[in-house]
């Protein structure tokens, strides 16, 4: 390997070795020099030791829009906690649910695993299987009641994917994802 190509490849793989080693500190509650030493010497072991193949990282990170995801997340966080607090107090009824599946517009395996994660996060909902070939997202979903609610959680999740790709995806994909949302919007009011 030619000089370049190795640093190129330390170059692609720095975030990932950085968030082990933030990982480790977080799992440990400290931030001192000896847990930033720990946390370098076991990401250097994960990373040798378990080889996997490198993520190729789009290289564009929009601050702007990651700034909105977090934001986004968060008011969906308290407004999941508050919903399903008030399904579990309501007495009067049970909460319905579904299992859906929701088609993804990019075929990133770094951007499916973010979107799964992010509906994971979000009390009511949970992801069940990943259809990677397909692109399709299955979720378990409570509080749904009919076809519309069923929907509204399939846009829910086809948005994270929106806000994910606009955040951190290559401009191909931010194309697609937009392409993708006009034309829901365009089916949408087609229909009678």
């Amino acid at each position: 390997m030619s000089p370049t190509s190795i640093v190129n490849a330390v170059w692609r793989q720095l975030p990932f070795f950085i968030w082990l080693v933030a990982l480790w500190m977080l799992l440990w509650g400290q931030f001192t020099p000896l847990s930033l030493l720990t946390g370098l010497a076991v990401a250097i072991v994960v990373t040798r030791v378990f080889r996997l193949p490198p993520v190729e990282l789009s290289g564009r990170v929009s601050l702007w829009w990651g700034l909105v995801f977090v934001l986004e997340f968060l008011v969906a966080l308290v407004r999941g906690s508050l919903t399903v607090a008030w399904q579990v107090l309501d007495w009067r009824r049970q909460p319905g649910t579904a299992i859906i599946a929701v088609p993804m517009v990019t075929d990133d395996d770094l951007i499916m695993t973010h979107v799964a994660v992010t509906a994971s996060l979000i009390p009511g909902s949970l992801i069940v299987d990943i259809d990677r070939d397909r692109r399709v997202l299955y979720l378990h979903i409570i509080g749904v009641r009919d076809m519309a609610g069923v929907e509204e959680q399939r846009r829910s999740v086809q948005h994270w994917e929106e806000r994910i790709v606009r955040a951190v995806g290559s401009r191909a994909q931010v194309d697609a994802v937009r392409a993708a949302k006009t034309r829901r919007a365009t089916e949408r009011t087609a229909r009678p």
